[in-house]
């Protein structure tokens, strides 16, 4: 089926990059939040990014005005109802994302595509839950989306070929690349990513390095060109303690067990960048290290 209109729930970090990428890509995009605020500080900041693939001559002046006008938004769920794709982008929480789809469920016509952004949940749980498992796919972009090249394809237990066929399609379109990944937790990305960070909580709960010598040594020594402990704190450290409780309860083995330093900074309300303070203390000029 051809995809013309997207909805995005969540103004988010994640849904504010999904919805610049579609629009530029020529997609119609309603964007929706609970919060009015939320859904202009959005606006603004896909602007911003826009103007600044200008500045570097990714795009024309003329690109940028013609996806600035095809974003519209709404504090209304039901809005989204005629969208072709909806792609949910709200927090990792798993009981947010079955009340959304609840909601939304009575209002989507019969052809629209259901997609969750979500990092680590069952695709063929939240499926389940809905009136179109088999129209029903993780659509798992990376951060940050307009800079990011990939996109983890998840196929529920029930999802149809035609749906994934489509996806497949609109990953294309938007000029990303579509990894395909099976419906196990954490799928392919962050199956890798947060044990290597969960183990640097660890490295660092365990006194073997501090933040600036664990973070030093992997961005030197494995040429990665952040280092985990850094990158946990861009991602939102809650959010990886998430994920870590995701595998470690969905795959039953120790060896995902989120370190309990990784707990108790979450429970400070240290959770990286997005609140001042993680690993790295972001209040002044430069990122101080807290450990």
């Amino acid at each position: 089926m051809a995809i013309q209109s997207v909805g995005v729930i969540g103004a988010g970090q994640m849904g504010n990059g999904i919805a610049h990428v579609f629009a530029l890509a020529g997609y119609d995009v309603l964007m929706t939040d609970i919060s009015a605020e939320a859904l202009e500080k959005a606006v603004a900041l896909i602007d911003k990014n826009l103007e600044r693939q200008v500045s570097r001559q990714k795009i024309t002046p003329a690109d940028k005005a013609a996806a600035m006008g095809r974003i519209a938004t709404t504090q209304t769920l039901a809005d989204l109802g005629q969208c072709d794709l909806v792609i949910e982008a709200a927090t990792e929480r798993e009981a947010v994302k079955h009340a959304i789809f609840a909601e939304l469920v009575p209002h989507l016509k019969p052809s629209t595509i259901l997609t969750s952004n979500t990092s680590s949940i069952s695709i063929t749980r939240l499926a389940s839950r809905t009136d179109r498992p088999e129209k029903f796919m993780g659509f798992h972009f990376m951060n940050p989306v307009p800079v990011m090249q990939l996109v983890e394809l998840i196929r529920g237990i029930p999802t149809d070929e035609e749906t994934y066929a489509t996806l497949l399609e609109v990953v294309r379109k938007i000029g990303k690349t579509a990894a395909t990944a099976e419906d196990f937790p954490a799928f392919i990305v962050n199956r890798i990513l947060m044990p290597m960070i969960n183990e640097a909580v660890y490295t660092l709960y365990e006194g073997v390095g501090n933040v600036e010598s664990i973070d030093s040594a992997m961005k030197l020594g494995t040429n990665h060109p952040m280092g985990p402990l850094e990158l946990a704190d861009f991602i939102g450290l809650d959010t990886c303690l998430a994920i870590m409780n995701v595998l470690h309860e969905g795959l039953a083995d120790t060896k995902y067990r989120p370190c309990p330093l990784l707990t108790k900074y979450v429970e400070a309300g240290w959770l990286g960048r997005k609140s001042g303070r993680g690993f790295y203390d972001y209040r002044g000029e430069t990122p101080i290290p807290t450990r």
